[in-house]
């Protein structure tokens, strides 16, 4: 039975999800949904426990052997996104019944549970394919249903903010698509490892760098790096809020996965960084998204919209440590999918229940929110905290392992740009803090009571696991034995 569970992270959800179509109840799909949400967040725990020291393993669909047919792979990288996902989505879903009952009208339930499911197969299903096609297919699968999820927004702009992501989205999966046929044409195959092989990186072919150049901006457009950012903020803004927690945790950082596996498995890291200078291209991306989208995130008047510009810069972070073209600068990435996933999933689920009491995210609504919500509000703060990089939590791991690695490289003002926009950080996080803690309750605030107990429950999980990754940073040691496999073994 073990020796099918790669597949089974996918199969799950994608059974679960036309299965609870049919049987149309809203108890019934949540209940399939949290379960079937919680046995693949199982396996993919194992699966993490498997793959330690580098150990691959590997499934033949149908018993085809590669390149021929299609197979999966968890090896350590994958296995530690795998889990971010599957952990995400449970304890998001887990936590947000009250707040999908009140936002998404009850005939539209079991299909919000449903997309929700195949957005998650989708997001898994980038994770441990070995296939190059595939990643397109699962790619397809999570966006058509991100969009779907976004449009259930109780707001009219959530449609709009939709079809935008949509349009943005589709650019960006064509160019994908048109890289994987420039390779297949150059190849005759779609398995990552036999690309590798096959494929001239020594010639540096016009072929090869089209391709190339196609898919990373096809990948950026789903990273939301600065400056094909713009559809992220509508679409974590006008999305309901259960919505918001899953994609901002998960949705990026499977795309940021993506775009290293494309780089350091098929391509490599040469290829990337030294015949073509992308080193010098992502960190200049980086920082600027960082910059741009930090200031921005200070003159926001909803929570959703700060938080969401803190996203972009935040991706940014991950880039950066992959333009480093460092061991630790890649490690330094890697756990920041995680350690940010775990920060943003754990503040969007507090704004979650902050909306559920108030039906508002502004922030001048949110006026005295600490006096009348005061565990939630105390879960937002630890949470900004984790964004800042304060130390005994998760953001300062990885924020203080790329500053370590510009000191490194010899990289003072790097070093220093880092610093600045830690700052930049403080404004906007204590804007949020002054607003709930130090001005007088508005009047939605004063009538406002403690959010339910298993979202609170469930928003506290998050966020002890943020000071957990800080106080004992276990994923950065998954991410370190993630980035020494994919620059021993990861081709």
């Amino acid at each position: 039975m073990t020796d099918h569970l790669p597949i089974l992270l996918v199969i799950i959800p994608m059974v679960i999800a036309p299965a609870i179509v049919v049987i149309n109840r809203s108890s019934v799909s949540r209940l399939g949904s949290l379960a079937g949400l919680w046995v693949i967040t199982a396996i993919a725990g194992y699966l993490l426990m498997q793959t330690a020291g580098g150990n691959r393993l590997r499934y033949e669909i149908g018993g085809w052997k590669p390149p021929y047919g299609i197979e999966y792979v968890i090896d350590p990288f994958s296995a530690f996104v795998s889990i971010i996902v599957a952990g995400v989505a449970a304890i998001v879903l887990t936590g947000a019944s009250q707040s999908v009952t009140m936002q998404i009208p009850k005939s539209k339930h079991t299909l919000f549970y449903a997309t929700y499911l195949l957005c998650t197969a989708g997001l898994l299903g980038m994770c441990v394919t070995g296939d190059l096609f595939n990643v397109f297919v699962f790619l397809e699968i999570s966006s058509l249903s991100s969009y779907a999820l976004i449009a259930l927004g109780h707001s009219r702009r959530a449609a709009l903010a939709a079809l935008q992501y949509l349009i943005v989205g589709t650019i960006g999966a064509t160019f994908f698509l048109i890289g994987i046929g420039l390779l297949y044409q150059m190849t005759g195959t779609l398995n990552m490892a036999d690309l590798a092989d096959r494929l001239p990186i020594e010639t540096g072919s016009r072929t090869l760098l089209v391709a190339f150049a196609m898919m990373t901006v096809g990948l950026a457009i789903k990273m939301a790096v600065f400056p094909v950012h713009t559809w992220l903020p509508n679409a974590y803004s006008h999305a309901p809020e259960s919505v918001t927690a899953f994609m901002a945790a998960t949705s990026t950082k499977v795309s940021v996965y993506a775009f290293i596996r494309l780089t350091y498995t098929i391509f490599s890291g040469e290829f990337a960084f030294e015949i073509l200078p992308l080193d010098s291209e992502l960190m200049l991306l980086a920082l600027m998204g960082v910059y741009v989208a930090s200031t921005g995130a200070i003159f926001q008047k909803d929570i959703k919209r700060v938080l969401a510009y803190s996203s972009i810069a935040q991706v940014g972070y991950m880039i950066l440590g992959i333009s480093l073209n460092r061991p630790e600068g890649l490690a330094a990435g890697i756990a920041h999918m995680m350690n940010h996933g775990l920060i943003k999933g754990g503040l969007f689920m507090a704004v979650m229940a902050m909306s559920l009491r108030l039906g508002s995210t502004r922030m001048d609504d949110l006026r005295g929110i600490g006096r009348t919500m005061p565990w939630t509000a105390m879960a937002m703060t630890i949470g900004l905290l984790g964004l800042i990089g304060v130390p005994l939590t998760a953001g300062f791991v990885t924020k203080w392992m790329l500053l370590t690695t510009t000191l490194q490289i010899n990289a003072p003002i790097i070093a220093g740009l880092l610093l600045v926009a830690s700052l930049l950080a403080v404004i906007y996080s204590w804007r949020i803090v002054e607003t709930m803690f130090f001005a007088e309750p508005s009047a939605r605030a004063a009538a406002a009571t403690e959010a339910p107990p298993v979202m609170l429950g469930c928003t506290w999980l998050m966020i002890a696991l943020v000071i957990v990754a800080g106080v004992y940073p276990m994923p950065a040691v998954w991410a370190t034995e993630a980035a020494e496999f994919l620059l021993g073994q990861g081709r």
